[in-house]
């Protein structure tokens, strides 16, 4: 199995930033893409950041240039830069890693358990 801690959600006005991390670990053979999304109160739950095993990324159009998602393959880690934050990124942010484990043919998907994010005007 593979788990995820997510880490670095908080508090923070709006025009801050914060950096949000998270890390897998288990029985892990293969991590594949590893990715950020953002369900705020009440909505679904939207892609922020995607980030393949080669390093390839990809953003929601609504960003602006305001995130950046990076990876340490080393580290099984995943993070999220944020920076120009308003008040409409106030969600509950959640990791998304796809990857194959010890006894698995196929690749699956695991999730986090959440970091809330909350940007005050």
């Amino acid at each position: 199995q593979v788990q995820l801690v997510e880490s670095g959600g908080g508090l923070v006005q709006a025009g801050g930033s914060l950096r949000l991390s998270c890390t897998a670990s288990g029985s892990i053979t293969y991590l594949s893409a590893m990715a950020w999304y953002r369900q705020a109160r009440g909505k679904q739950r939207d892609l922020v950041a995607r980030v393949t095993s080669s390093g390839s990324t990809t953003y929601a159009d609504s960003l602006q240039g305001r995130f950046t998602i990076s990876r340490d393959n080393a580290k099984k880690t995943v993070y999220l830069q944020m920076n120009s934050l308003k008040p409409e990124d106030t969600a509950a942010y959640y990791c998304k890693v796809t990857a194959t484990s010890v006894g698995a043919i196929y690749l699956a998907d695991y999730w986090g358990q959440g970091t809330q994010v909350t940007v005050s005007s």
